[in-house]
C-alpha cells in the first residue's frame, strides 16, 4: 500500500528535479521546466533496477530491484533523480510483485534521465502544432513530457515490445494524456499517421532507416542516435529535403541509447577461438587501442568514426588483449601490449585494425576535429559522413 503522503512527497521532489535540471547545464525553456514539475514520473516506473555498490565474483554488475513496496524512500528518490532507470533486461519482463536480483544482462528498456529527454525534444526543435513521431515509448515518461508541453493530439509514439507499451499506455491514460500509441518496429516508422514534422528516436540505429525519411514532411527534421557493433555513438539532426535526400550535422556530447532490436549485434562466440587461427607473427601498431577505448569524450567520438570503417566488427578485451571479431566476413584481429608497444595480429579478408588505423591517422592529421564539424548526407547512393579535411566514411547499408 502506498503512503498517504505519496503525492505530496512526489510534488516536492518534482520541483527539486526541475530545478536541478534547469541549473545543471541543460538549457531548457520555462515550458519544459513546467512539464517536469507536472508529470508524475513515479507513475511510469513502478519498478526498476539500480546497480549495487560491488560486482559479483564473476565481475558482473549486480542489479537490485527497487519498488515502492520494498523500499518506498529509495524508490521515490530514484524516480525523481536525474538518472536513467533500467526497467528490463534481455527482453525479459520482470515480475515486480516478486522481483529478483539480476547479475549482468543487456538493458532493453528504461526510463531515460529527464535532462536528456527534454534536451532531445529541444534539440529536435519541436514546436506547437508539429506532428511528432516518437520511436521507443519505453515507460511512457518521455511521451508524457511531450504531451504536457504540446498537448496529446499531434503526438504519436511507437514501441516494439507490446507489454512495455501496455504498461506505458496505462500510465499515460491514467495521467490524462492521450497520444496515439502503437506496437511497431521503429525501423519502419508508422505509416498510418505519416507524414511528420518531427521524428525523434529514443533508441539507436546503425543507419538512418529509409522509412523515416519517407515519413518526414519536406523540411521536417529527424533526431536520432547512430550506433554500431563497436558501441560507437553519434547523434544527428537531419533535415529532409523535398527530393527525399537529407543532411545534418552531428551534435556534440556523449549520448548513447539501446540499439533497435533489429540492429543488435550478433553473437560471436569465444574470441580466443577466433584468435587461434591468426598468424603467429605480428607487427607494431601505429596507434594504441586506448584511443577508442578510453573513458573520454574524444574516444567516444573516435569509436564511432572507427566503426564506420569496420561496421561489422565487434570488440572485447580479455585480460590485456583487445580482440576484434567480424562474423560477417570471418575476419579477426588482436592487439597485445608488449614492451611498450601494441602488437597486432590480423587475419581474414578484412584487415580490421589496419582500417581503424587509417581512420585514426587521418583524424590526427586533420587536427582532431570534433563531432559537430561532421555532416551526414543521405541520398539514393547511400549514407555518408563527411568532413572537409577527411575522406568520406560510409555507413553500412543495413
Amino acid at each position: 500500500m502506498m503512503p498517504a503522503n505519496l503525492e505530496t512527497d512526489a510534488e516536492r521532489l518534482r520541483e527539486a528535479l526541475a530545478k536541478a535540471v534547469a541549473e545543471g547545464g541543460v538549457c531548457i525553456d520555462p515550458g519544459w521546466r513546467a512539464a517536469i514539475e507536472r508529470v508524475p514520473r513515479h507513475r511510469f516506473v513502478p519498478g526498476f533496477y539500480l546497480p549495487a555498490n560491488e560486482r559479483d565474483r564473476q565481475g558482473l554488475t549486480v542489479w537490485e530491484p527497487v519498488t515502492a513496496e520494498a523500499d518506498y524512500g529509495r524508490w521515490l528518490a530514484a524516480a525523481y533523480s536525474d538518472t536513467t532507470l533500467i526497467t528490463q533486461f534481455d527482453g525479459d519482463e520482470p515480475d515486480w510483485k516478486h522481483p529478483q536480483v539480476r547479475h549482468g544482462g543487456a538493458p532493453t528498456s528504461s526510463s531515460t534521465l529527464p535532462s536528456l529527454v527534454v534536451r532531445m525534444w529541444a534539440d529536435a526543435d519541436v514546436q506547437e502544432g508539429h506532428t511528432v513521431l516518437e520511436i521507443g515509448t519505453g515507460t511512457g515518461y518521455s511521451t508524457a513530457l511531450a504531451c504536457e508541453r504540446f498537448g496529446s493530439a499531434d503526438i504519436t509514439s511507437i514501441e516494439v515490445d507490446p507489454h512495455r507499451l501496455e504498461q506505458a499506455a496505462d500510465a499515460l491514460y491514467g495521467c490524462g494524456y492521450t497520444p496515439t500509441l502503437a506496437v511497431a518496429d521503429g525501423l519502419y516508422g508508422y505509416w498510418p499517421e505519416a507524414s511528420f514534422d518531427r521524428i525523434v528516436a529514443a533508441c539507436s540505429f546503425r543507419v538512418i532507416p529509409p522509412a523515416l525519411l519517407a515519413q518526414a514532411q519536406p523540411g521536417g527534421k529527424i533526431l536520432l542516435t547512430l550506433s554500431g557493433w563497436l558501441y560507437g555513438y553519434a547523434r544527428v539532426l537531419l533535415t529532409v529535403n523535398s527530393d527525399g535526400t537529407a543532411e545534418g550535422r552531428l551534435l556534440p556530447g556523449t549520448v548513447s541509447f539501446m540499439s533497435a532490436r533489429t540492429h543488435a549485434a550478433p553473437a560471436f562466440g569465444n574470441p580466443t577461438h577466433w584468435a587461434a587461427d591468426l598468424p603467429k607473427a605480428g607487427r607494431a601498431s601505429r596507434h594504441s587501442p586506448e584511443q577508442i577505448t578510453a573513458a573520454t569524450e574524444e574516444a567516444f567520438h573516435l569509436r564511432f568514426l572507427a566503426q564506420c570503417a569496420v561496421p561489422e566488427a565487434q570488440m572485447t578485451t580479455i585480460g590485456e588483449v583487445v580482440h576484434l571479431v567480424d562474423v560477417v566476413t570471418g575476419s579477426a584481429a588482436t592487439l597485445t601490449p608488449s614492451k611498450g608497444r601494441w602488437e597486432v595480429r590480423e587475419g581474414g579478408p578484412v584487415k580490421l585494425w589496419e582500417r581503424i588505423e587509417a581512420v585514426l591517422s587521418a583524424y590526427d592529421e586533420a587536427g582532431r576535429p570534433g563531432p559537430e564539424t561532421f555532416t551526414l548526407y543521405v541520398d539514393d547512393g547511400g549514407q555518408y559522413l563527411r568532413h572537409p579535411r577527411l575522406p568520406d566514411l560510409r555507413l553500412p547499408r543495413s
